[in-house]
C-alpha cells in the first residue's frame, strides 16, 4: 500500500510541475492558462502514475549498479 500511495502523490507532484511547464512554454500566461494546465494535468496524470510505478524497480536497480550498491 505504501508504495501505491507514494506513487500517486510523487506522479501527482510530476505530472503537476510538468504539464503546467509545458503549459506556460507553450501558451504562456493567457486568460485561460489554469484551465489549459487542469486538461493538460488530467491527460498527463495517468500516464505519470503507470510510469512511475512501472519504472520505480528498474531505476532503483539501475542507479544501484551505477553507484555499486548492492542495497
Amino acid at each position: 500500500m505504501e508504495r501505491i500511495i507514494f506513487t500517486a502523490l510523487f506522479s501527482c507532484c510530476l505530472s503537476g510541475l510538468m504539464s503546467g511547464w509545458v503549459t506556460f512554454i507553450n501558451l504562456g500566461i493567457t486568460d485561460t492558462f489554469f484551465s489549459d494546465w487542469s486538461i493538460a494535468f488530467i491527460k498527463a496524470y495517468p500516464m505519470a502514475f503507470v510510469a512511475a510505478y512501472g519504472l520505480a524497480k528498474p531505476i532503483k536497480l539501475l542507479t544501484q549498479k551505477i553507484i555499486g550498491s548492492n542495497s
